[in-house]
């Protein structure tokens, strides 16, 4: 490896079971230094000492940098009006909530500048592309949030100006503005650092901006109707919620398979053992690196979820106006919103599991409020008042269950673990089957027969 100090660079061949004290001993011996100097990265992070250098991550062709800590100068505080200094950014819970409200105001940016004329649109979308290209910029210290908001702007701009109001081209609309959010998802990414922690966000942009374009691509050109393209992206994010935790964790195949015995291991977070039969060796810098990488994994896949449930499930009862689509996609929705709300509970992620929750009874509140006639299309869409009451009355009754079983612990019982389970296959399995109707491949060939 390569060490960096204050008399210069050398470069050391080094055990990897040798401290980092015992390096920086040679490095002071071959320096001609007073005494040893602690160590930090390439980036300025400290190094403890007393670590092994194959513990810490080190491998041949590594840079260490010696430093002196009398030679390393004060912080330089700024100075405020007043004369105090002034806190320092911090990414945090703070800085997030006020980028969702930045993006929530760009959405609604884009809807009203797409209701403008044609002339006066371009104002607005060159600063919606401006601020979406400075939030690619890799620098500043939320860098790694303003980067995953970025694609929201772009998005917003592209809207505005494609934006037609006819359900015919509405998905071709949405999916131009997606696949403007994906580009700008490559361009944040490719100008991010290479562990950026923001890669898992950038990469989630890239997968369903894309197949949205694809999708709504695909049925412009082949004269599909719009119900197939909302019915096929809402059992999309159904299913995404089932199998996006299989390959959100993503293990080193060495920390699972130990070569020399030919053994299937168990991955623990064990330090370097003590007995010589001991080979296998999960750093503890590892398992936090899996774990926080499918943490952000599934908090961006589950609100990629959430915003595709959010879009398609109106947009599919919107559209399946005839009656035998309409009850293809009234179940599909319903079973749907079942599904989410049976996956959920298998998830420990608090935010992921709130959203999974929230587009589950988003979903039946939507088929809900169709069926008792509160939104047009129902049976009762002629009187408003009844189908209100009776959609409170639904509403209360759910929530008295819902907290019935809170209190009871019911969630927790294996009992309930069980039947949630088939529930969930269940109403999986037949959100897949409704979707045969929804899209009218059934009452195609109910007329072929006819």
């Amino acid at each position: 490896m390569t060490v960096h100090g204050p008399r210069g660079v050398l470069d050391l061949t080094v055990p990897t079971g040798a401290t980092l004290s015992d390096v920086a001993r040679t490095y002071a011996a071959e320096a001609g230094l007073p005494a040893p100097l602690p160590f930090v990265t390439r980036t300025g992070a400290p190094l403890r000492m007393t670590d092994e250098v194959g513990a810490v991550g080190l491998v041949p062709g590594s840079m260490l940098v010696a430093v002196d800590p009398a030679a390393i100068p004060p912080p330089t505080r700024r100075r405020t009006m007043a004369g105090d200094s002034a806190p320092p950014v911090v990414v945090g819970t703070a800085s997030a909530t006020w980028l969702c409200v930045a993006v929530g105001v760009a959405v609604v940016a884009g809807l009203c500048t797409a209701l403008l004329p044609e002339d006066d649109r371009w104002p607005a979308v060159a600063v919606l592309l401006a601020t979406a290209l400075v939030g690619c910029l890799p620098f500043g210290a939320l860098a790694a949030q303003r980067v995953v908001a970025a694609p929201v702007f772009a998005a917003a701009a592209i809207l505005a100006v494609v934006w037609d109001p006819l359900p015919e081209r509405l998905p071709t609309v949405l999916g131009t503005a997606a696949l403007a959010g994906a580009v700008t998802a490559a361009i944040g990414r490719a100008l991010s650092e290479p562990d950026s922690r923001a890669e898992q966000a950038l990469r989630t942009w890239l997968v369903v901006g894309a197949a949205w374009f694809v999708l709504a691509g695909v049925a412009a050109l082949t004269s599909t109707s719009p119900q197939t393209v909302w019915a096929v992206l809402f059992l999309v994010a159904v299913l995404g919620a089932r199998f996006v935790p299989e390959v959100a964790v993503d293990v080193p195949d060495q920390y699972l398979l130990d070569l020399e015995r030919l053994a299937v291991t168990a991955w623990s977070a064990r330090e370097r053992p003590t007995g010589r039969r001991g080979r296998i060796v999960v750093p503890e810098r590892a398992v936090g690196d899996v774990a926080s990488r499918g943490t952000r994994t599934v908090r961006a896949a589950t609100t990629a979820i959430f915003v595709v449930v959010l879009l398609s499930a109106p947009l599919l009862l919107w559209t399946a106006d005839l009656p035998l689509d309409r009850i293809g996609a009234r179940c599909l929705v319903g079973f749907g919103g079942a599904a989410l709300l049976f996956a959920a509970r298998s998830y420990r992620h608090a935010l992921a599991r709130r959203l999974l929750r929230l587009s589950g009874v988003y979903a039946l509140a939507l088929v809900s409020a169709v069926m008792l006639g509160v939104l047009p299309g129902g049976p009762g869409s002629g009187s408003s008042l009844p189908g209100l009451v009776a959609f409170l009355a639904v509403g209360v009754a759910a929530l008295l269950v819902l907290v019935a079983v809170l209190v009871g612990r019911g969630w927790r019982s294996a009992w309930w673990s069980r039947r949630a389970e088939i529930a969930e296959a269940v109403s999986g399995s037949f959100a897949v089957g409704s979707l045969v109707v929804a899209v009218g491949f059934f009452r195609y060939l109910w007329e072929l027969t006819s």
